[in-house]
């Protein structure tokens, strides 16, 4: 019986731009299996594109994975003796792999040149029917020719010789099953460039298996690759991992997800008011099921419970009413000191008198902040009067911004004026009066029960109905005919600002 392997796997982003909510539910998957099977998650980046892989893109990267939640045992800011974690950094090991593909003479040396390549494709593609692939014409070159060559230097690639008596090349996915691919269509694929350095299938296939990758869990787009990989893993004599395909993660309209749907990137949900563990709950959801029902799962079921074997190669379909609803609901119970601290941008802007989207200049940030730290009391207070109406953190801007207004009424709103307040018959003038009599009675407690009952019995001596007293009260001090709970509202504001703004209220409306 043979000694099972620790299970390893690696998520490793190309660090060109923010993190694409496809990469990240790969970077999920990924953590769960190997949190599920005792395993170590390793983070690597693929650096090579020069151009876009920048410090600032990589920092971008790890910021994303942090605000998930995704903890790796190995990768940048960890270590491990696996490393370096970063390609550009690894170039020695690609030259090793070369020298032992060139020891078993799995490699040769082909000094044809882009041009004569793109003159050979273009014959073939007038002429023949379509192009298939390198002809082979350096493959079977006199070793003391090619060497010659090498040392005069000339240009050259490194390509890889395909026996030409392999059979299919065949593996067992893990999530589309029984899988083969023909290799007699394999061409001699080039594995190092003319300027030493790697192509992406040597690469990976290199860093993989020094890192002793057990499991490759990636995306379908991948899919092609992997049979020319299993070549290369076979040409280095090293073993085969096991594989699984990821299906793609499709927009509404169900074509693959990018930004024409809307926020596509980790950083922008971020932005907009999720939550990390909405995030990696909806987003594990995407082709893997607990059980076909549960659809709240915390981080410990889902890193106890993830399995390769409940991965579905169907297309997900991102839908963002599903996460919408799911982050309300974490929302609901993630509690006010939580909830507070989560929420404090968008209550900073609230606090500034500012919509969910404007940015803070420093010293509104400042003072936004000591108002937080001089009564976080009250800032925890405001969680039970929008937790039920949340689906993102950023709508608190708007559903809160009347709590900060002073004894002002900031925005009125003309809606609620016209259907509330000016109603014919409705007696809105009469009832606001009513309920300021009460509310200027410093006999009573300033608390939400008794100030609602003592409103209530008023309405009742003069025949109001709740509702044709409470709505007009309700736009006086919140400006419109929609908010949180008004006297738990009322409660938390301090008693001259109320009569302020139903005064002031007052005189526009019913005094103009």
């Amino acid at each position: 019986m043979t000694e099972q392997k620790k299970v390893r796997v690696r998520f490793a982003p190309s660090p060109t731009g923010r993190l694409h909510v496809g990469g990240a539910r790969t970077a999920i998957d990924n953590w769960a299996f190997a949190r599920a099977n005792g395993g170590d998650f390793i983070l690597r980046i693929e650096d090579t594109d020069p151009e876009r892989s920048t410090e600032e893109n990589v920092q971008v990267i790890l910021n994303a994975m942090k605000w998930l939640g995704l903890d790796w045992d190995e990768g940048p800011e960890v270590g491990g003796e696996a490393g370096p974690y970063f390609q550009t950094q690894r170039m020695d090991t690609y030259r090793d792999a070369l020298e032992r593909l060139q020891e078993r003479g799995a490699v040769y040396p082909c000094f044809c040149s882009k041009e004569i390549l793109d003159a050979k494709r273009a014959k073939a593609e007038a002429e023949e029917g379509g192009y298939a692939g390198y002809d082979r014409t350096c493959r079977d070159l006199d070793p003391n020719e090619a060497a010659a060559r090498i040392e005069a230097g000339e240009p050259h690639v490194w390509r890889l010789k395909v026996p030409l008596d392999h059979g299919p090349i065949e593996f067992d996915d893990a999530v589309y099953g029984p899988m083969s691919f023909p290799a007699d269509v394999m061409d001699d694929m080039i594995v190092v460039r003319s300027d030493g350095s790697p192509t992406y299938n040597f690469a990976v296939v290199c860093d993989d298996a020094n890192m002793g990758i057990t499991h490759v869990i990636r995306g379908d787009d991948h899919l092609s690759n992997t049979p020319r990989q299993i070549l290369i893993y076979e040409a280095l004599g090293y073993d085969i991992p096991t594989f699984a395909h990821l299906s793609m993660i499709l927009g509404p309209d169900g074509k693959k997800l990018s930004k024409r749907h809307g926020a596509a990137s980790v950083e922008e949900f971020a932005e907009r008011g999720y939550l990390p563990d909405a995030m990696v709950n909806f987003l594990a959801l995407l082709g893997w099921s607990l059980d076909g029902e549960t659809t709240l799962i915390g981080r410990d079921v889902l890193c106890r419970e993830f399995s390769l074997e409940r991965v579905t190669k169907k297309d997900a379909v991102f839908d963002e009413t599903k996460l919408d609803w799911m982050n309300g609901q974490y929302i609901k119970e993630m509690g006010a000191k939580a909830w507070v601290e989560a929420a404090s941008p968008w209550l900073a802007r609230a606090f500034a008198g500012v919509d969910a989207e404007t940015p803070l200049d420093d010293a509104q940030a400042a003072e936004a902040a000591r108002d937080l730290a001089a009564r976080p009391a009250f800032y925890e207070a405001l969680y039970p009067l929008v937790c039920e109406r949340l689906t993102r953190l950023d709508e608190a801007t708007g559903k809160l911004s009347y709590m900060f207004w002073g004894p002002d009424v900031r925005a009125l709103d003309e809606k609620s004026v016209n259907k509330v307040l000016l109603k014919e018959g409705a007696r809105a003038d009469e009832a606001v009066a009513a309920c300021r009599s009460v509310l200027a009675d410093e006999s009573l407690p300033w608390e939400c029960e008794p100030l609602q009952e003592a409103c209530r019995a008023k309405g009742e001596e003069l025949g109001l109905k709740p509702k044709l007293l409470f709505q007009p009260l309700r736009v006086a001090v919140c400006g419109n005919m929609v908010s949180p709970p008004l006297f738990e509202s009322i409660e938390l504001l301090p008693r001259e600002d109320v009569l302020a703004r139903i005064d002031a209220v007052v005189d526009e409306v019913f005094h103009a």
